[in-house]
């Protein structure tokens, strides 16, 4: 190649190849969608933010409480700190015991929440409010308000409060139901108490289950969350809230990168109560159901592990008038399918006292449904501890039973069952524990060991079979592999 081809090769080679792509000048711009939420903004491949918190900020609001804390003792008492705060152990274990006469501190948290009505109803964690004297609520324009507690419902986690102002900025609100995993949202709260502060990532599940809500269905997002920002806002990217920042997954109190949010349209179906009676009334079946698993599916002939497994029902209770029993499976709750069981409290709960209602059940290998009127929500009774044990020979589930006396039977609060006093073989890996007691074998309840081996001599070898089990406070389905 002679020196003049190498120069032009060297020209060509320099001209940047992104040239190459760029519109026309005259290329005509695309019109922009005329919506009431925020067009998403992409810039540089990643989502930009700004224009939503620009529009919405201004609707996130800083709480702060303060309660009147009585305490005896000689030294300073300890900080008032969450449980999930970095230095509450160390104060816990290292602090001196109090002693002496009677003291009086104020206590102060901090939190966030947002406006949902131009009069000043704002809305907010229960938790962040919980036994506070008295709450103030700060606006982006450093305006404070006295608020007024409506009303909070701790089973969700959701408290309503009222301001003396109008003409507020408030948020908009989604349908987090078509939500997707994966999407970009974001949250706005107070964080250590560091006003407006913004946070995004994506959602990183839905329908989430945590021990002890049996009325909240969860968004999942690692989303940047930490003490403080409960009771903020979570914004997708039109600008909509979609749910309500709660809980954190910390052991040291700080982000880990699990956040769990409550779902806005069930926040706002307890606003609509608080606002009616200040209370919220929830309906009830009476019942102590389980998780179907496979296994479980199998033993009960079901073709998919679906729905919810009765494990117990309570005297008296709707489920019992109904004509629901131990071992049916609930498979539909007014017509719509009962995916898990975590489900079933929120469909239950979400449904209001003394309502007339159809539930399709699984019973006897076959479907059937049940109306029944449903009763309010309240808390199950517990159940007593185990029996005095008795000798018997282990069958060939590998467990070594004993019969119940009256006595036991009254200690247990139960009508029948075996005592488990030894456990091996397929029932022990099938997870059954030595003081179980054995309320049923295949739905069949058993009161005798030589009942109980009849039962299990005519179930086929080749399946499972599901023992009623009562563990403590719990009862629950176990399937055992027979040839195990």
């Amino acid at each position: 190649m002679n020196l003049f081809a190498r120069l032009l090769l060297a020209i060509f080679l320099s001209v940047p190849l992104a040239a190459c792509s760029q519109p026309a000048a005259n290329a005509p711009a695309k019109p922009k969608a005329e919506t009431a939420t925020l067009t998403p903004r992409v810039n540089g491949g990643l989502p930009d933010f700004t224009e939503l918190v620009e529009k919405e900020g201004a609707a996130v609001v800083n709480i702060s409480t303060t309660q009147t804390v009585r305490e005896h003792g000689l030294f300073p008492p300890m900080p008032n700190l969450r449980e999930d705060d970095p230095m509450f152990e160390f104060f816990k274990r290292f602090m001196p015991p109090q002693q002496g006469g009677p003291r009086e501190f104020q206590a102060h948290s901090l939190g966030s929440g947002f406006i949902i009505s131009q009069d000043g109803y704002v809305l907010t964690n229960a938790h962040v409010v919980d036994r506070a004297d008295e709450v103030l609520v700060k606006l982006t324009d450093k305006r404070e308000f006295k608020a007024k507690v409506v009303g909070t419902d701790r089973r969700t986690d959701v408290a309503l409060l009222k301001i003396d102002a109008k003409n507020l900025p408030v948020v908009n609100l989604g349908d987090p139901n078509k939500m997707k995993v994966g999407e970009w949202v974001v949250a706005i709260g107070s964080p250590y108490g560091f006003e407006n502060s913004v946070t995004a990532g994506i959602v990183s599940a839905k329908g989430r289950a945590l021990p002890g809500d049996n009325f909240v269905s969860f968004i999942q997002t690692d989303v940047a969350v930490n003490p403080g920002n409960s009771g903020g806002p979570l914004f997708n990217l039109r600008g909509e809230v979609v749910g309500v920042n709660s809980q954190i997954y910390s052991r040291t109190g700080g982000y880990m990168g699990l956040s769990f949010a409550i779902p806005i349209d069930l926040a706002m179906d307890i606003v609509g109560q608080l606002k009616g009676s200040g209370k919220v009334s929830r309906g009830r079946l009476g019942v102590q159901i389980q998780e179907v698993t496979a296994d479980l599916a199998a033993s009960f002939g079901l073709k998919d592990a679906k729905g919810a497994i009765i494990a117990s029902i309570e005297k008296g209770s709707p489920a019992e008038r109904g004509g629901m029993q131990p071992g049916d499976v609930i498979l539909k709750f007014e017509g719509k399918e009962v995916p898990s069981s975590s489900e079933l409290p929120r469909m239950v709960g979400a449904t209001r006292p003394g309502s007339k209602v159809k539930v399709e059940v699984w019973h006897n290998r076959a479907a059937k449904e049940l109306s029944l009127t449903l009763g309010e929500w309240e808390t199950d009774s517990k159940v007593a501890a185990k029996a005095e044990p008795q000798s018997e020979k282990a069958n060939k589930l590998g467990l070594t039973l004993a019969e119940l006396s009256a006595e036991d039977k009254r200690s247990l609060k139960v009508e029948n069952g075996l005592l488990v006093q030894q456990v091996s073989g397929a029932a022990e890996k099938a997870g059954v524990r030595r003081g179980d007691v054995v309320l049923a074998l295949g739905g069949e309840k058993v009161s005798s060991v030589d009942q109980f081996a009849k039962l299990l001599a005519k179930q086929d070898k080749e399946k499972n079979v599901a023992l009623l089990i009562q563990r403590g406070d719990r009862i629950l389905f176990v399937p055992v592999k027979i040839g195990g």
